[in-house]
């Protein structure tokens, strides 16, 4: 994409036929439509995403293909193209790669990718300088400390010494949580602003790596206007110009590349986190590109394509997927082996947390990871008050397991009117995947369904129907799916109520075309086969392919 692509935007790489792989001689066509596709290759790739067939040999869109077979012209197909990017202007790219396959070391192997050839073609803008990763809103203080991973990454996995130590020399990272406004002071500042500061003052900068929430800074005091975001807006209000001086800012940064991690929640469901990066690439025209990184890479509301002619068709996937990996190439290879309980019809849900748990102690409660730590399951409640009237059935159980109830159960929420936040639970919760944690049972209630990362849990009860948003059933049972040791036979439970696995056994077939048979065994064919490619074969294929991109 960087290199044979030129990091130019995926309309323009379809309208060229960039992605074409149909040969025209081999299809069923009459000479006036092969020669019209030949003249046409935007009509030959909006004909092969309509042909192109899915797991059970169906085209995409056949009453489309059929109508382009007879005449490849029937529709504009720059305009379907069009459509179907959302008329986007700008190079955005997407991997769709389950939880736990590493989507923060992708993130990390991009980084040094692009520094290591900015570094050799500093004018050359298919490549970044500097970056920006953005937690959207919502996931709060879970996704933010995962991608501080990145510091920790190390570059000789994607370059050759000495370019991995130099590239990582030059690397400055910034995150910006720091307050507002400074304490006993009534002065509004933004201490994030400065941050930013003081890098623009180089001229040349390369290698800054800014990492946020965009729901705490980035979407900060944001307006909408009949449905329209109002960004720069002339105002009397000190914290509004504030908070529109640190979008400006970061939207200015050059050579810039927007990383945004859990990237369905700014495909059409977040108006504001689209808007304020649709705004940059609109401004200044130093934005390099926008890359997102999703398990989950589907619209909430399916996409309609209207070409006329009463052709159209839907789609629920996000448009920008350049790169897709299977979950089930991930169970048994990265991710532990579920085993999926359905509760009996009727079970009322405080029963099935006591099954589920005996079930857990049954199969786990020995057991302790090589890296010390101890197996754990989490129970999502629909809410606190839930949350708070199971304990004493948990407290029973884990008794009876032969456990102290104080030190094996963790209750975490964020408190309401009713209860208090349990004191001590935030460091408790951010300690589980360590030696030192004795906790086996995590009681949760509005929390930990996404960017949680914990390895050592290893099951996960879901009792009633909203213990957690329905559209989010396979994703919150797969945080018990997380690999502690590399190559080990793991597994992990999912106990699931009746409406509950429904919906997983529903979302697994649309999201992952699997059965829960299937998602229980994995991939039985074996494990991911990772070749690594010496220096000389990769500068080869990128000389091969510079001119491409060289402006």
């Amino acid at each position: 994409m960087k290199i044979a692509g030129g990091n130019r935007p995926l309309y323009d790489l379809f309208v060229e036929g960039f992605f074409n792989t149909l040969d025209i001689d081999e299809l069923p066509l009459s000479v006036s439509a092969r020669e019209a596709f030949r003249a046409n290759p935007a009509a030959v790739a909006l004909y092969e995403f309509a042909s192109f067939k899915d797991d059970n040999g169906n085209e995409f869109s056949p009453q489309l293909a059929k109508r382009m077979r007879e005449n490849p012209l029937v529709v504009d197909s720059k305009e379907a193209l069009r459509q179907i990017f959302a008329g986007k202007h700008y190079t955005e790219y997407l991997y769709s790669l389950p939880m736990g396959a590493g989507k923060t070391f992708l993130m990390a192997a991009f980084i040094y990718l692009d520094l290591y050839y900015a570094i050799l073609e500093p004018k050359n803008p298919a490549f970044s300088h500097n970056f920006l990763i953005l937690a959207p809103s919502g996931l709060k203080s879970s996704v933010v400390p995962s991608l501080k991973t990145i510091q920790r990454f190390n570059p000789a996995w994607v370059l050759a010494e000495p370019a991995a130590s130099q590239v990582k020399k030059i690397l400055k990272f910034e995150v910006l949580d720091a307050q507002k406004t400074q304490a006993k002071s009534n002065k509004v500042k933004n201490p994030n602003v400065q941050k930013i500061v003081l890098h623009q003052a180089d001229p040349d900068l390369t290698g800054l790596v800014v990492v946020t929430n965009a729901e705490k800074v980035i979407l900060d005091r944001l307006k909408l206007k009949a449905g329209e975001i109002d960004l720069f807006n002339d105002t009397k209000d000190e914290k509004d110009r504030q908070a529109n001086e640190l979008r400006n800012r970061l939207g200015k940064l050059p050579y810039l590349a927007i990383f945004i991690d859990e990237a369905h929640h700014a495909a059409d469901d977040d108006i504001k986190l689209r808007g304020v990066v649709t705004n940059w690439t609109q401004t200044g025209g130093n934005i390099n590109s926008v890359v997102g990184f999703s398990g989950t890479p589907y619209l909430a509301r399916p996409m309609k394509i209207e070409l006329g002619e009463k052709l159209g068709f839907k789609s629920e996937e996000i448009p920008t997927i350049v790169y897709y990996y299977r979950l089930v190439d991930g169970i048994g290879n990265f991710l532990k082996r579920p085993t999926v309980k359905r509760a009996a019809q009727g079970m009322e849900s405080v029963a099935i947390v006591n099954e589920g748990l005996r079930e857990f102690f049954r199969r786990y409660k020995d057991l302790r990871y090589e890296d010390g730590t101890l197996a754990k399951i989490a129970v999502f409640c629909s809410n606190i008050k839930n949350l708070e009237g199971i304990y004493s059935d948990v407290a029973a159980i884990v008794e009876e397991a032969g456990l102290n109830p104080e030190e094996a159960i963790l209750k975490f929420h964020r408190g309401n009117k009713e209860f208090k936040a349990p004191e001590g639970a935030q460091l408790e919760f951010d300690s589980l995947d360590t030696d030192v944690s004795k906790k086996r049972v995590v009681l949760l209630a509005e929390i930990g369904k996404e960017g949680w990362d914990c390895r050592s849990l290893t099951g996960v009860i879901l009792s009633q129907k909203g213990a957690c948003p329905l559209n989010k059933v396979l994703q919150t049972s797969c945080r018990c799916l997380r690999q502690v040791a590399k190559e080990s036979a793991e597994s992990a439970l999912i106990y699931l109520n009746e409406d509950n696995a429904a919906l997983l056994e529903k979302q697994l077939k649309k999201q992952h075309h699997l059965t829960v048979s299937e998602f229980e065994r994995g991939n039985e064919k074996g494990k991911t086969i990772i070749r690594r490619y010496d220096r000389t074969e990769v500068l080869g294929a990128y000389r091969a392919g510079f001119c491409r991109c060289n402006p």
